[in-house]
């Protein structure tokens, strides 16, 4: 993965996002913004068909952003549940040594599959992700090593990220006391309703990856120097009380929003459209459809993912 996008530098960062930028773009979004809102009613119809209580993560928050995130790729559905155990298994911590190898393993064979599907679609006419890489790496914009690592990226981060704040961005719907009347009663609410929540549910465990100084600068009288190793926290950012005034308090009434959650600068989330427009629906589409929806366990039980990259409930049991 150290060719992948989020690692390189300039100018390389640039060309490579530059292929898949275009995959991401507002009108491509919006496009698929009508698909999204079936396969949401496909999920909340499968829900139903399980009776209450069901669990929301299987039914509806896992198979939603891998529906969406296969097709902007290309991934064939028959695929799609293997690329969700490769996802939760990389981003999970590596317990020993064997977990280490095993790993390296599953990337390897991402790396192979996702080749393949590149060859089958040469010369076809298709818009998905790996169809535009195909032809960029063609063309000579891209390397193999460069194809194989952004995809990998994309596909495993388009899903495992969707899915564990999507389950976050569901239980605060239905813990923060009001919020589900709120967007029942006022759904244009939803889109503004997102941001808050993108601010105020840690979007990463930790600091992320660290970055490295490229000339000495000066922040609130501390000096960093040039090749000074230096992590910056999202989730500090996103509840700074200079920013946010009572920043640990959910407040759909925050006029600004300017959460940093998708990063900032040239590393920014190559997909943050895509992202936004995921978890509008699904929240649009709970209180629309199912507006007396409720946990059917108290909050204190609900289960939590505790070794993986973004912390969220493993499942969630719910009642309507």
């Amino acid at each position: 993965m150290d060719r992948a996008v989020s690692y390189a530098d300039p100018p390389g960062h640039a060309r490579i996002r530059r292929v898949a930028a275009k995959v991401f773009a507002q009108r491509n979004v919006e496009r698929l913004r009508a698909r999204a809102e079936q396969v949401m009613a496909e999920r909340i119809a499968a829900l139903v068909r399980a009776g209450s209580p069901a669990d929301l993560v299987e039914h509806v928050v896992a198979p939603f952003p891998m529906a969406m995130i296969g097709d902007v790729v290309g991934v064939p559905e028959g695929d799609r549940p293997w690329l969700m155990w490769c996802a939760e298994t990389l981003f999970s911590m590596a317990r020993d040594e064997s977990e280490v190898a095993r790993n390296g393993r599953i990337k390897d064979e991402l790396y192979a599959y996702f080749h393949k599907l590149v060859a089958r679609r040469r010369g076809s006419s298709g818009d998905d992700l790996l169809t535009v890489l195909g032809d960029a790496r063609d063309r000579g914009e891209i390397d193999d090593e460069e194809l194989g690592a952004l995809v990998v990226l994309v596909s495993l981060n388009g899903w495992h990220a969707v899915r564990y704040n999507s389950s976050n961005m569901v239980y605060v719907l239905l813990t923060e006391p009001g919020l589900r009347d709120r967007l029942v009663a006022e759904p244009g609410l939803v889109p503004h309703a997102v941001e808050e929540l993108l601010r105020f549910i840690p979007h990463k465990r930790g600091v992320g990856q660290p970055r490295v100084a490229t000339e000495d600068v000066v922040i609130r009288g501390v000096r960093i120097r040039a090749g000074d190793v230096v992590h910056v926290s999202y989730v500090t950012a996103n509840w700074d009380p200079e920013v946010f005034p009572d920043p640990e308090r959910f407040d759909l009434g925050r006029a600004e929003i300017p959460h940093v959650a998708f990063g900032h600068g040239p590393h920014y989330c190559v997909g943050p459209l895509l992202a936004r427009m995921e978890s509008q629906v699904l929240l649009g589409g709970l209180v629309e459809r199912l507006p007396r929806l409720r946990l059917a366990v108290p909050p204190e039980e609900v289960r939590w993912r505790q070794d993986v990259m973004i912390r969220g409930p493993v499942d969630l049991p719910v009642a309507w």
